[in-house]
């Protein structure tokens, strides 16, 4: 198995930080933000301390995932929205090919790649051990039709993000935690007031716990 996900981390130029794959208890695919690299969220292994996991990180074209804001109209977004999805779905799917159960895989993204998450989730729901929603919500512009097929649930899902955040309008939060609940997912939404648009102590704790399942 090991020699498969060196292939996975080798075929999708993946950032690697905490344990080798050989003796990983667990994988975490980490989303970065708009302007952000892959190597600028690995070191959320060190401040989650769970060593026993293997966290991958894949690098966004030009530093972005895709060009507009999260609720502009999707052709606006398009090709690179669609693009960013299928990839991020193709990478999801080798790992569970390399033998990676769905309980053992978290997937984590903040801003732009918290939006990412969301909408990659809805789209590929599984039990997944945990998803880590950080300023962010599912894509698309009011009134997108939300029509999911499948189930989440057996998935731990958490949500944060300030209730004034510049990017991230407090209604789509609200509407993506509703989201999760119907597809069956357990869902943890946290809201802090007066918070500004990065990732807090209790954000931290919480991905912390949130992970501690697949590290055992």
């Amino acid at each position: 198995m090991s020699h498969i996900l060196d292939t996975v981390i080798e075929r999708h130029a993946l950032a690697r930080a905490g344990a080798p794959p050989a003796r990983a208890k667990g994988i975490v695919l980490l989303i970065h933000g708009r302007g952000a690299t892959a190597e600028s969220m690995l070191p959320i292994a060190d401040v989650v301390a769970q060593p026993e996991l293997c966290y991958l990180a894949p690098q966004a074209e030009r530093y972005t995932w895709y060009p507009q804001s999260f609720m502009a109209p999707t052709a606006a977004n398009e090709p690179w929205l669609t693009r960013a999805l299928d990839r991020v779905a193709a990478i999801i799917a080798d790992i569970l090919a390399a033998g990676i159960a769905p309980e053992r895989l978290a997937i984590t993204g903040f801003s732009q790649g918290a939006c990412l998450t969301s909408e990659t989730v809805l789209r590929n729901p599984r039990p997944y051990g945990f998803v880590g929603v950080l300023s962010g919500g599912a894509i698309g512009p009011p009134g997108t039709p939300r029509d999911y097929a499948g189930s989440l649930e057996g998935a731990t899902i958490f949500l944060g993000c300030s209730d004034h955040d510049p990017h991230i309008p407090l209604a789509r939060v609200k509407e993506t935690t509703q989201l999760f609940t119907r597809m069956g997912a357990a869902v943890t939404e946290r809201i802090y007031p007066g918070s500004s648009h990065g990732i807090n102590d209790d954000e931290i704790t919480k991905l912390r716990t949130g992970l501690a399942p697949l590290a055992t």
